[in-house]
């Protein structure tokens, strides 16, 4: 056999590895990589983004979505910068994605080449492993590594930068192959120590009113049914963070839905507050969940915490109990470690009922309102309404998030609601929900963003277009950065600076690129619209003039009085 140059082993390996899309964007260090591609006609989907930070974003939805790695590549300079974002927040929310950046010749370095930078330094701090590809022949093994290091133990993101001259010498053909062993999430599954098992499951049967807070890490383990049958057997109310939403199907008589400053409400923080035992699940317990370590309040509950890093465990509460382990494992060996045993638990169910009948009551009288701008809320409940069962929605951390966690109500487990929590860029949403539509290919993807989201990346409505994804993207427009003005007004005395801006024609300019469009003003207008996108197959845009966030009821602790 031939002996493959870099760029055309890195091409086989990811083929190899089960790799069927990479999203990612072209640049003079790319080129061999480019070619290889061209070529070799792999089993591989190269999408073709307008940015690289929107390519990271599609992966890091493609991941979540799929359990398999997201892959992502762009160019040397500008392309590894502006990249960074999409690979922090992946890494911050435990999924695994490879950004693959091509360099300089290792020849060229020192030497004030175009482009040059110390890429390994720059995304040390920021991934779970990183690397420089300077050995073609070492180039095979690493590339096994990144998989190896993206799917085992706690998932994360990893880099390789992949110089020019490595992708043009020759690798040796016996090192291609791939490691079947890690190709999804969780490629292993770390068992908990018995006894640590054992003292956690007499507590939760000890307690009267416990409650598990579940994160992501449920999600990605595959744990949802072992969840549900603990939930049953201890008579358990399970809450979510806004990423663990899924954990649990919101139309479960056990389950709470989020909770904490982000989408959590007064009634939701009741029940947090009556628990006397709270069991993080797969959850890091940080500051948003938790409306920054006040409830649960530390020391005034007994906790106990399960995750898959062991470096979480005990990190914000005082823990009585830490297991560290797969949390589907775990689950698992809690169910067996309670055999036969009494729970004390009394049944929450009407206490939960209680709660939810109260909040509903109150977001339903503002999502049957007929003013404009109008509400958010009744944007949710038209979006209830008219997304299937089975829809995916992809939310920005701005106006869109704090509605959907508190109010969409999903329909069974799993993974069908995205928004970037770790970090709450802006500019998510519209990117993100086209690597959703190659996840789930045949599901309705709904894109939720506010106008200032939009603007930053509205030039993904051309890739969204010229590949014919058939993705809802939904616009809430109200001409301000929502989230900042909110703050300005409710802890700087509406002093407001620097957060207003002209309108943004969002309707207007996605029929100008080609996509359909609507401008909705009129909340009976909202269910219609979205039936005819959602059912449209094409990638269409609707734009909402909606109530300004400073002026809403939003699920947000900080700005209630």
């Amino acid at each position: 056999m031939n002996e493959p140059n870099g760029a055309e082993a890195l091409v086989r390996l990811l083929e190899l590895q089960g790799v069927r899309h990479v999203f990612g964007l072209c640049g003079d260090t790319s080129l061999p990589f480019y070619d290889a591609f061209q070529r070799l006609a792999p089993g591989i989907e190269h999408i073709l983004t307008r940015d690289e930070r929107h390519a990271a974003y599609m992966a890091d939805t493609y991941a979540r979505l799929t359990g398999r790695p997201g892959i992502c590549e762009g160019p040397s300079g500008g392309g590894a910068t502006y990249i960074l974002p999409g690979v922090v927040e992946a890494q911050e929310t435990a999924v695994p994605l490879l950004a693959i950046t091509s360099d300089i010749a290792t020849t060229s370095r020192g030497r004030f080449a175009l482009t040059e930078l110390d890429q390994v330094s720059l995304f040390r701090p920021l991934t779970k492993w990183n690397a420089t590809l300077d050995q073609a022949a070492r180039l095979p093994a690493m590339l096994r590594r990144a998989f190896r290091e993206m799917t085992s133990g706690r998932p994360g993101a990893v880099h390789l930068a992949l110089p020019f001259d490595t992708q043009k010498a020759p690798v040796p053909a016996a090192q291609l192959y791939g490691d079947p062993a890690f190709t999804a999430v969780p490629a292993s599954r770390p068992a908990a120590d018995p006894a640590a098992v054992e003292a956690l499951a007499e507590a939760l049967a000890a307690a009267e009113r416990p409650m598990a807070i579940c994160g992501g890490g449920v999600l990605t383990s595959g744990a949802e049914a072992a969840l549900a049958s603990l939930a049953e057997r201890l008579n358990l109310t399970i809450a979510t963070t806004i990423t663990g939403k899924g954990s649990i199907g919101d139309d479960h008589p056990l389950a709470l839905g989020v909770v904490g400053s982000n989408g959590g409400t007064a009634e939701t923080r009741r029940l947090v507050e009556a628990a006397d035992f709270v069991l993080f699940i797969g959850a890091r317990a940080g500051s948003v969940t938790t409306e920054r370590w006040r409830h649960p309040a530390p020391g005034a509950v007994p906790v106990g915490h399960v995750d898959v890093d062991p470096a979480v465990l005990g990190a914000n509460y005082p823990t009585a109990h830490s297991v560290a382990g797969d949390a589907q494992t775990v689950l698992e060996a809690l169910l067996e470690a309670l055999g036969e045993r009494p729970a004390r638990a009394r049944d929450p169910r009407p206490d939960i009922a209680r709660a939810r009948a109260e909040k509903f009551a109150r977001f339903a009288e503002l999502a049957g309102s007929d003013a404009r701008p109008i509400r958010p809320e009744a944007l949710v409940a038209a979006v209830q309404a008219a997304l299937p069962e089975d829809g995916v929605i992809v939310a920005d951390p701005g106006t869109p998030c704090p509605y959907f966690s508190a109010y969409w109500q999903q329909r069974g487990a799993g993974r069908r609601f995205i928004s970037n929590r770790a970090h709450g860029a802006l500019g998510y949403a519209l990117p993100a929900s086209i690597g959703a539509a190659f996840a789930r290919p045949g599901a309705a993807v709904l894109s939720v963003m506010g106008d200032g989201s939009f603007a930053m990346a509205q030039g993904e409505l051309e890739t969204a277009l010229r590949l014919q994804v058939p993705v809802t993207f939904v616009v809430v427009a109200n001409s301000s950065f929502g989230w900042i003005k909110a703050g300005q007004k409710s802890g700087f005395g509406a002093r407001y600076f620097s957060v207003d801006f002209s309108p943004c024609p969002a309707a207007a300019i996605a029929r100008a690129m080609g996509l359909d469009a609507v401008r909705v003003e009129e909340p009976r207008e909202l269910e219609p619209a979205l039936r005819s996108g959602l059912r449209s197959g094409r990638p269409n845009l609707i734009e909402v003039v909606a109530q300004p966030l400073e002026e809403a009821a939003a699920p947000v602790s900080e700005w209630v009085a």
